[in-house]
């Protein structure tokens, strides 16, 4: 089937009657050098596929030939009757029914893997996008990779420099876990609807092991999370409010550290935070 083909999208929802649920977040590509380009991005046919949200099949079948075996998670169960009629062509496809964000994934990756290399390839849901992010990294210990098209302003806040308006608590949890590339843009027209934004496709790279040393990871992300829950005043001020202690020794632990005591959150990087949670317990 040509599932990138806008009449045979339509054709394929006619005969099961159903339409795009905006509240699945369901935007269909129709552009195949785009599908193509997510699929190719994995890179080893070796391994393992986990997609989420595979809508009509569109990225899947694309999958599917590149790769040993492709799991994909889908909630919405109106699909089962399309992906049954879409995908009967490939039997390395497993559709799986369910809310992707409750699966168990080292579960699901030691059942339908066999200890076999996995990564995730993705056109995530936009309503899901930063929460399922963070649910992908903290499994990212199963994973190659995990390649993922979302929106373009996200994709920006996760690769975004200190001191500049896309960075933020995320950025700094993305970094911790993994490296991000920026791949390549899609455009609104490359979607069935198209929606009002324009996405881009990133590829996160778990780390083997944590980029800076910290004695107290929790201890960290709480000064983090502080630092820009209240990003326009001062860190003195920001982690004044989840510490018992007294501006003067979060003032005196932010100069040890080489700051100005008048410094602001957002510029310090994920190696900075980590230094002075070092020697700094909130």
């Amino acid at each position: 089937m040509a599932l990138t083909d806008l009449s045979e999208i339509r054709m394929i929802m006619e005969r099961h009657g159903i339409a795009p649920q905006k509240k699945f977040g369901q935007n269909f590509l129709v552009v195949p050098s785009v599908v193509a380009r997510i699929a190719d991005t994995p890179g080893d046919s070796s391994i393992g596929i986990i997609e989420i949200g595979p809508g009509i099949g569109t990225l899947t079948e694309q999958l599917a030939p590149r790769y040993r075996k492709v799991v994909a998670l889908e909630i919405d169960t109106g699909l089962e009757p399309v992906l049954a009629d879409t995908l009967h062509a490939f039997d390395n496809v497993k559709v799986v029914f369910g809310d992707a964000m409750k699966t168990n994934l080292r579960e699901l990756v030691a059942s339908e893997f066999d200890g076999g290399r996995v990564a995730v390839c993705a056109n995530l849901p936009y309503y899901i996008t930063s929460p399922m992010i963070l649910f992908l990294l903290e499994n990212g210990s199963l994973f190659d990779s995990i390649t993922v098209m979302i929106q373009k302003e996200v994709a920006d806040r996760l690769c975004a420099a200190p001191g500049t308006a896309e960075y933020g608590a995320i950025t700094l949890a993305v970094q911790y876990a993994c490296t991000v590339e920026k791949c390549f843009s899609v455009s609104p027209g490359s979607f069935f609807p198209p929606p009002k934004v324009t996405s881009t496709v990133i590829k996160m790279t778990p780390h083997e092991k944590p980029p800076v040393s910290v004695l107290d990871k929790d201890n960290m992300f709480r000064m983090i999370r502080a630092a820009f829950d209240f990003r326009r005043k001062t860190l003195v001020n920001a982690l004044s409010t989840c510490t018992p202690k007294s501006k003067e020794e979060i003032t005196s632990a932010i100069v040890s550290c080489g700051f100005s005591a008048d410094v602001r959150g957002e510029r310090l990087s994920l190696a900075d935070f980590a230094a002075l949670s070092n020697v700094f317990t909130l």
